[in-house]
C-alpha cells in the first residue's frame, strides 16, 4: 500500500462483474478513494475483517452469498461504513431491506462515480413528500414477486408454487421488468 492509499479513504467495491469493477475501481481512485475489490461476499468478508472499509459498493446479486449479507456483515463489524447497494433488480422492498440492514443508499444500475459518491452522504429524509402518482399495477407485481423470490432464495420453481404459478411464465415476468414512468 503506497503513502497515498494509507491517506485515502478506504473503499470496498464488490461485484461480480470484472469489467465494471475495473472502470469503477479506476473513477473512484481518481476521486480520491483507496479501492479493494472482491467479486463475492466470500471474498469481501475476509478482506473487510481484516481492515473494516470506511466505504463500500455492494452488488445485490452476484454468484454465492447475496450482497445483502455483506451489507449486515460489514454493518455488524462498522456500523459508521457508508454502504451503497446497486442493483440491475430494483424493488421497493430490496430497497427497504438494504436500508435497514445498514445500507446508506440503494442504486439502480447503471451508476456511475459521481452517483455513488453523492449517495455516500445521502441522508434519508423523512420529511420527502410522497409521489402522488399512485404505483402501477405491474410495478406492484414486480416488487411482489421480487420478495417472494428472495423468500425462497431465488429458487423459481418454489416461488412459481408459492406463488400459484406456472415455472415458465414466472421465468417471462422475471425477464420483463416493468417500463420506469419517472
Amino acid at each position: 500500500m503506497t503513502l497515498q492509499c494509507e491517506e485515502s479513504a478506504s473503499l470496498l467495491l464488490v461485484d461480480d462483474d470484472i469489467t465494471f469493477c475495473k472502470v469503477l475501481r479506476s473513477a473512484l481512485v481518481k476521486r480520491g478513494f483507496c479501492v479493494t475489490v472482491a467479486h463475492s461476499v466470500e471474498q469481501a468478508l475476509p478482506l473487510a475483517e481484516a481492515n473494516p472499509p470506511e466505504y463500500a459498493v455492494v452488488d445485490l446479486k452476484m454468484g454465492g452469498a447475496p450482497g445483502l449479507s455483506l451489507v449486515k456483515a460489514l454493518h455488524d463489524l462498522d456500523p459508521n461504513t457508508r454502504i451503497v447497494v446497486l442493483t440491475g433488480y430494483a424493488s421497493i422492498a430490496t430497497a427497504v431491506e438494504a436500508i435497514k440492514l445498514g445500507a446508506t443508499q440503494y442504486l439502480s444500475k447503471p451508476a456511475n462515480a459521481d452517483e455513488i459518491v453523492a449517495a455516500f452522504n445521502h441522508a434519508p429524509d423523512s420529511n420527502a413528500p410522497l409521489k402522488a402518482q399512485p404505483t402501477q399495477i405491474d410495478k406492484l407485481e414486480w416488487e411482489h414477486i421480487q420478495r417472494v423470490l428472495r423468500e425462497h432464495d431465488d429458487n423459481i420453481s418454489a416461488t412459481a408454487r408459492a406463488l400459484n404459478m406456472h415455472r415458465r411464465t414466472l421465468q417471462r415476468k422475471l425477464a420483463k421488468p416493468p417500463t420506469r414512468t419517472e
